[in-house]
């Protein structure tokens, strides 16, 4: 266990003030929170890496969107059957998207080890894991806000478009395209968490955002297509994307398939912990 770190001092009270206290005792969870978001909204990067994921989040869904529809006319009859509006929205307002909150999450832990602040972070808050799941919750929460932001602004300027291509396009009213867009801003947070936990494994900025792309971009995207259904959606980050489809693929719930890229997130901040705990800074 990480010993408390205390107040200079042999612990006894004294004329000048109280008796010192253990700093982990002074310092609780909603503290460590209060740090955290305080850190985040007043380092100029975080706030010019939420809107770059903003902007490109619902520019990408309007390109994306608009492109995949001008080849809807030519596509196989099997092609229309399984056409997904929404779901092309909302893929192309995550593409690059979570890449800039994978990076605001990576940047919250390795970050810290580049700028020499994870001493004085775990000077305030000794209790590594209280340090950590005090980042977890306001990177966690900061991508959801900012990825339902994302995930309706997308959605609502992007399927109009296909609308004036006389394509199939979705509305909020339809049967689970609420919780398709809904879903986007959850898919978000959990790529947050993992850079996050990414980060707190390499201790590398560089390292960390290389395993991200590859993990959300490279294998979904690239290496993704070439593998069979099953196989596809045992990679954590390719099931999770299921949470943004209104299809139900493979017979896997939506819910179901997000609960398998919460449980590899879940695995990845385990093991990050574990090291956290483990190494002398």
């Amino acid at each position: 266990m990480n010993p408390p770190i205390t107040a200079a001092g042999s612990g006894s009270a004294t004329a000048s003030g109280p008796a010192d206290v253990p700093l982990d005792d002074r310092a609780t969870f909603a503290d460590a929170v209060h740090s955290e978001w305080t850190k985040l909204r007043t380092l100029r990067s975080s706030t010019y890496t939420l809107l770059s994921a903003v902007v490109l989040g619902v520019a990408m869904a309007f390109f994306f969107t608009s492109g995949t529809g001008e080849g809807y006319a030519g596509s196989s009859a099997s092609e229309k059957e399984e056409w997904d509006p929404t779901l092309t929205s909302l893929l192309g307002a995550t593409l690059f998207a979570q890449l800039a909150i994978g990076a605001l999450g990576v940047l919250s832990s390795s970050g810290e080890y580049a700028t020499g602040m994870i001493r004085t972070s775990l000077t305030v808050v000794p209790r590594r894991g209280r340090l950590m799941a005090a980042k977890a919750v306001v990177i966690g929460g900061v991508a959801l806000v900012a990825g339902e932001l994302i995930g309706f602004a997308g959605f609502l300027i992007s399927q109009p478009v296909l609308k004036g291509m006389d394509v199939p396009y979705a509305t909020l009213g339809q049967p689970h395209v609420l919780r398709a867009v809904i879903g986007t801003g959850l898919y978000l947070s959990m790529v947050a968490l993992l850079g996050l936990a990414l980060g707190l494994l390499v201790r590398s900025t560089a390292g960390a955002i290389i395993l991200l792309v590859v993990a959300t971009v490279i294998i979904p995207y690239m290496v993704g297509p070439m593998l069979p259904p099953l196989a596809r959606g045992a990679w954590p980050v390719m099931s999770g994307m299921m949470i943004m489809s209104t299809n139900i693929e493979l017979g896997i719930p939506a819910w179901a398939a997000f609960g398998m890229m919460a449980a590899g997130v879940g695995a990845v901040l385990a093991a990050a912990y574990v090291l956290f705990r483990r190494r002398d800074v």
